[in-house]
């Protein structure tokens, strides 16, 4: 099953880079399914299996016109204040409203995670692979990696101090449900993160954009009551210790070109394309 998973986005993201590369043309089925060596028919029923919806309409929501289309419903000032006014007795409920924040204290923050017991493990996503630890608090990393030493060596720089363990619990059970399609019985996700008080407050902020909408850095900026920071707020948003979870994926650019991210562009897309069709199909 997780291999399949796998395959399958593989698959979907050559898909994507190449819808990403050729939106403007609005390449149709049989020119995407011919790029990826499939026929039209089994392409489609791949995609529209993963993602929701159809090829097509997956083409509308990683187009800049949509971006755009967003960012200009964000300059309305319940951008943020829906995240807690949503869904929230339906399947449809927003994920963010059920993720929790704690920084560690200064000493564990300084010290890489002295003292400090670590679990790990990997899992498959829609993703791709990733790698989720957590301490006795909440999960503390979580990192797309396709390659398993590589994310076990991306954790020990991060926490060279602590003891690490290979073993799944109850934190990370939670925060990989969040990949399932039925949410309404979702649990609270608990985050034990190390960072600066500036940096906690900006993937706090983060956790108010409502899934399927996007935000800018100067719009995240505002929210923090900092609006000259754009520059600080795109640094803290790059060293985000926990993708998907805190969605740094929903900050793009002001033009709505959607910009690096730290887990490839590719990824960034599917996220936001995968997101907007599952709040669309909902509506």
């Amino acid at each position: 099953m997780e291999e399949q998973m796998h395959r399958n986005y593989d698959r979907i993201a050559q898909a994507i880079e190449y819808i990403n590369q050729h939106f403007k043309s609005q390449p149709g089925l049989d020119e995407i399914a011919e790029k990826i060596h499939l026929s039209p028919a089994h392409f489609q029923r791949l995609f529209t299996e993963w993602a929701g919806t159809s090829p097509k309409k997956f083409l509308q929501y990683v187009s800049l016109e949509y971006a755009k289309k967003l960012l200009k419903e964000a300059h309305k000032p319940t951008l943020f204040d829906a995240a807690y006014e949503t869904g929230l007795s339906s399947t449809s409920r927003l994920h963010d409203l059920f993720v929790s924040i704690e920084g560690m204290t200064p000493a564990e923050y300084q010290n890489g995670g002295k003292n400090l017991q670590i679990n790990y493990s990997f899992a498959e996503s829609p993703f791709g692979s990733l790698i989720i630890a957590s301490t006795s608090k909440g999960v503390c990393h979580m990192a797309f990696q396709e390659d398993e030493p590589q994310a076990l060596d991306e954790l020990r720089t991060r926490f060279p101090h602590a003891a690490l363990q290979q073993k799944l619990d109850l934190y990370q059970q939670n925060a990989l449900f969040i990949f399932q399609n039925d949410w309404s019985r979702l649990p609270e996700i608990k985050l034990h993160l190390k960072g600066t008080d500036f940096q906690l407050k900006v993937w706090e902020s983060l956790l108010k954009i409502p899934m399927g909408k996007l935000a800018t850095y100067g719009g995240v900026a505002e929210q923090i009551g900092n609006p000259n920071a754009s520059r600080a707020v795109g640094t803290a948003i790059g060293s985000n210790p926990v993708a998907f979870l805190i969605p740094c994926h929903r900050v793009i650019q002001s033009s709505g070109v959607l910009g690096g991210y730290m887990w490839g562009t590719t990824r960034k897309t599917a996220i936001i394309g995968w997101e907007g069709a599952k709040t669309n199909s909902e509506v």
